[in-house]
């Protein structure tokens, strides 16, 4: 089953599905963006969608409409949007409840979060992206099984409650984990060191980690508890009290989880 699908957003994920859905044999029928010159840009990756500034899709011939926004935006455009009957309006958020949808002009509503980090520009294998689907709708959530079977082998059926959790988790492996990378990659500058030295580390650091799992893989001189060192490190870190006081709090934590 192939959908007609309406893009609402222009910004990483929107970028992103619009062309897994199409390379899936769907077709986009809209991609809406605030500023239609951008809407006209997203466009330019698919075949045939039209690129429109207006959230009235009275006329649109779409089946779903896909809430690609940042997740403050999603309750004002859910009640703003104004659908075609038996629409399915669905939003990305990780975080973000699907009862935020319920306001909305929608026949029916659901969550269709694609679990990855998203960068314009850079490619997505989505038949490793998990896909977190949510409906209060059986036939609505048969019809997102569906599209997201169609562009990944990887779909969840997840509460609210428990993709916020997730999420949370995500932020911590994801997130988090990019700015310690960031940080070192300040300091080796600092210094005027080569920041390639570091990328086999943090390359076997990763793969240890997912192959024996982070507990069992967690070495340094907080998991030894070598407090001469511990010390070293934060006055070398004086420069900066921001960093210095992350070294501290996160080298703690590792300690008390000894």
């Amino acid at each position: 089953m192939n959908f007609k699908i309406a893009i609402i957003g222009t910004g990483n994920v929107s970028w992103h599905l619009a062309s897994a859905f199409e390379d899936a044999g769907h077709e986009i029928t809209e991609i809406y963006g605030r500023d239609i010159d951008k809407a006209e840009l997203w466009t330019e990756r698919v075949y045939q969608g039209e690129a429109t500034d207006s959230l009235d899709f009275t006329d649109s011939q779409a089946e779903i409409f896909v809430l690609a926004v940042s997740d403050s935006a999603i309750s004002d455009i859910a009640d703003q949007i104004i659908l075609p009957e038996d629409s399915i309006l669905v939003h990305t958020s990780g975080s973000v409840p699907l009862e935020v949808l319920g306001y909305s002009s929608a026949a029916y509503t659901g969550i269709f979060y694609p679990l990855q980090t998203f960068t314009k520009g850079k490619e997505i294998d989505f038949h490793q992206v998990p896909i977190l689907l949510e409906s209060d709708d059986s036939d609505t959530l048969r019809k997102l099984k569906k599209l997201a079977r169609s562009i990944s082998p990887l779909q969840y059926v997840v509460k609210s409650k428990d993709r916020l959790a997730l999420h949370i988790a995500a932020v911590f492996a994801s997130n988090f984990t990019n700015h310690m990378v960031r940080i070192a990659e300040e300091l080796m500058n600092r210094q005027g060191l080569d920041f390639e030295m570091l990328k086999p580390l943090i390359i076997e650091s990763m793969t240890k980690t997912l192959e024996l799992g982070a507990k069992r893989a967690q070495t340094g001189p907080a998991k030894r508890e070598d407090m001469d060192t511990l010390e070293n490190h934060h006055r070398f870190l004086a420069f900066n009290e921001n960093i210095a006081e992350i070294y501290r709090v996160v080298s703690q934590d590792i300690i008390d989880s000894n």
